[in-house]
């Protein structure tokens, strides 16, 4: 209801008229301050939060149950009605309410009515996720899951109550991150939207959701994930982070941790592909509780020199490859005497040893965290090999 009453709020002040919003049974769930033109019919509205039979099968004749866009409706002096313009409200083209605003005083010209026709799916949105919370209200909703992700104790709680998810059940979080770098309402908008879809496929599964500035959640009973059908139904391009299940909805918050790491990591380390699983990153796992500037010091030299790539994507692809010289130039196509002047680079501009066990491990360790930073992107992504 709160974001019903701000985007009805901010519609009303962006057209400098009142309005109020119905659900599709014509009951009142919104409405502005009524500060403009007012008749009988708008006032009952207000005060019963319902129009009356004879004003509903008026309006019904007019036409408002089948228009798929803005209409005008008559005035009706014997019901104590003015004339309007109704919006509808639908989805998928399901009817889900009605958006009214009194046509007097002067009358709606069409650029505004374009205006109020362009909110019409934002509060479809809105409207279609209040009625799938079955028995339970939608902010409940919302606020359970979102305790949930911060570990409180009673939210797995309020949801199995209400029954939307059932009880001892395991449960497994996915995590969507848009790959692209906006995090406006539009996205968010589009992220909603893909979500309700998935919870009506999955419906066997109890899906819950929440849409964050940055990340979309999906948590699904059982131990199956549906990173496909997260990406087909988003929209817009994601990774996806597949966090380890978990016995019961209680320990959500621990999967949903793991699934954001993962999306995190696979943002970074592009060969894991579309979908990473945090049972299955290997040593990324690790990494990502370690500080990110905890470097091998030879190898910050070499980051920091853009023509220090090649030599950086040598290396990776020579430890990846458990310091296999064939394999290592066959990988890169690369002869083996070009292949050892590059290492012999590396020794000498870090200031290392490749001989030495430790100083491999130090500078593998040091390279993988470089890619968590965001501080060394290859040109040309070698094979996760023995990193895992």
């Amino acid at each position: 209801m709160a974001d019903l009453q701000r985007i009805v709020d901010e519609l009303s002040l962006r057209l400098n008229r009142p309005l109020l919003l119905e659900d599709g049974r014509q009951r009142v769930v919104a409405y502005s301050e009524q500060d403009g033109p007012m008749d009988d019919v708008r006032r009952d509205s207000i005060l019963r939060r319902h129009t009356t039979p004879e004003v509903r099968a008026f309006l019904r004749t007019a036409g408002i149950h089948d228009a798929n866009g803005p209409l005008r409706t008559p005035g009706a002096p014997e019901l104590g009605l003015l004339p309007r313009i109704c919006v509808p409200v639908r989805h998928e083209g399901r009817p889900l309410g009605f958006l009214w605003f009194i046509d007097i005083d002067p009358s709606m010209a069409e650029p505004e009515i374009a205006v109020a026709a362009a909110a019409a799916p934002v509060l479809a949105l809105v409207l279609f996720h209040e009625s799938l919370a079955a028995g339970l209200a939608s902010r409940r909703e919302l606020d359970a899951i979102r305790g949930l992700l911060r570990g409180e104790a009673d939210a797995a709680r309020t949801l199995i109550e209400a029954g939307a998810f059932p009880h001892a059940s395991p449960v497994t979080v996915a995590v969507a991150k848009p790959v692209t770098a906006d995090t406006g309402e539009t996205l968010r908008l589009t992220l909603e939207r893909g979500l309700l879809a998935v919870r009506r496929r999955l419906a066997g599964h109890h899906p819950l959701h929440l849409v964050r500035y940055d990340h979309a959640v999906l948590l699904t009973a059982g131990t199956a994930s549906f990173p496909d059908e997260m990406r087909a139904a988003l929209g817009t391009p994601v990774l996806v982070g597949i966090g380890a299940p978990r016995p019961s909805l209680a320990h959500a918050v621990e999967s949903y941790e793991e699934a954001l790491h993962a999306a995190e990591v696979a943002a970074k380390v592009p060969e894991l592909g579309r979908s990473a699983e945090w049972d299955r990153l290997g040593v990324y796992r690790l990494l990502t509780r370690v500080p990110h500037d905890n470097l091998h010091p030879g190898l910050e030299r070499l980051l920091d020199d853009v023509q220090h790539r090649p030599l950086l994507e040598t290396l990776e692809t020579y430890l990846d490859l458990a310091g296999n010289a064939q394999a290592t130039s066959r990988r890169l196509r690369l002869h083996r005497t070009s292949l050892y002047y590059r290492l012999q680079r590396v020794e000498e501009l870090a200031e290392t040893d490749l001989r030495d066990g430790v100083e491999r491990l130090s500078l593998h360790l040091s390279l993988k965290l470089a890619r968590l930073s965001g501080r060394y992107h290859p040109s040309s992504v070698p094979s996760p090999g023995g990193t895992g």
